[in-house]
Formats: structure tokens, sequence, C-alpha cells
């Protein structure tokens, strides 16, 4: 799978102790911050997909936090050195890493574990319903893998 120019994937730090751990999810000196708007999170049943959104000025800093989801972004800004390219990963709460989108990409998600899927949203933007954009699944040409 190819990848998308400004689309980060972070391995987070999680630091162990006697009684739980903490997991560092983003800080303002972190590469890929770049404002607070605020945080918010979505669910996605098993084998549901939600998509496509764009939004026009929000940055993603989306975090797996329970069950696995697999994340997938389309490139159709003509300006992109990935102009036309696809970018699949899937995260799961036992890997701990932070995918950081910038606007202007497209994604949808799925539902990959029978168990609750969340992610958490640190967003550059408050939310605007009017800076997004929403398009069903079946106008971006992408074959998901069978479940």
């Amino acid at each position: 799978m190819s990848t998308v120019e400004g689309v980060q994937l972070t391995q987070l730090r999680e630091i162990n102790g006697e009684h739980g751990s903490v997991i560092h999810g983003l800080r303002v000196s972190d590469e890929g911050y770049v404002d607070f708007g605020e945080a918010y999170f979505s669910t996605v049943n098993y084998k549901s997909t939600k998509g496509w959104k764009k939004h026009h000025r929000m940055t993603l800093n989306l975090i797996v936090i329970s069950g696995e989801i697999t994340l997938v972004f389309y490139d159709d800004r003509v300006s992109s050195k990935t102009f036309g390219n696809f970018f699949e990963t899937t995260l799961s709460a036992d890997e701990h890493k932070r995918l950081t989108v910038p606007f202007g990409i497209w994604m949808a998600f799925r539902g990959m574990s029978k168990n609750n899927n969340k992610l958490i949203n640190i967003a550059s933007l408050v939310h605007d319903p009017t800076e997004q954009e929403n398009i069903p699944l079946n106008q971006i040409n992408y074959i998901w893998r069978e479940m």
C-alpha cells in the first residue's frame, strides 16, 4: 500500500509502573501538533464503515483507545506528490500509535473488532460542520478487504 503525503504514524511513548501505565497521546512539542480545538471520541461498530469525510481546515490526531480500526486515506489534492494514492493502516488499542492527518485528505474507517471500536481525535479546531465534506463510500473507488 502506498503513502499519502502529510499523513504521519507515530509510536506513542508508554511508561509502565507498578500499578499501571501512562501512554502519551499528543504534546504541543510533537511533530504533527498544529493547534488544539477539541478532543472527541468516535465509535464504529464491527464490520461497519464510516466515510468518506474530508476536512478543509482541521488537522486530525487519531488514537485508537479500544478495539481495532482500519483507516483508509485517499489523496485527491492535485498539488500533492501522492495525488491519487491510498494509504491503509490498522490501529489497535494495544499498539499505542497516533495517526496525524492534515486537512484536505479523504478518510474512511472500519470497525475490525467484535468489541467496542473507539478512537479519540485530538483536533486542531472545534467541530464546524461547514469545514468538512462527506460523500458516500461508493464515490471513491476503493476495494475494502474482506473480513
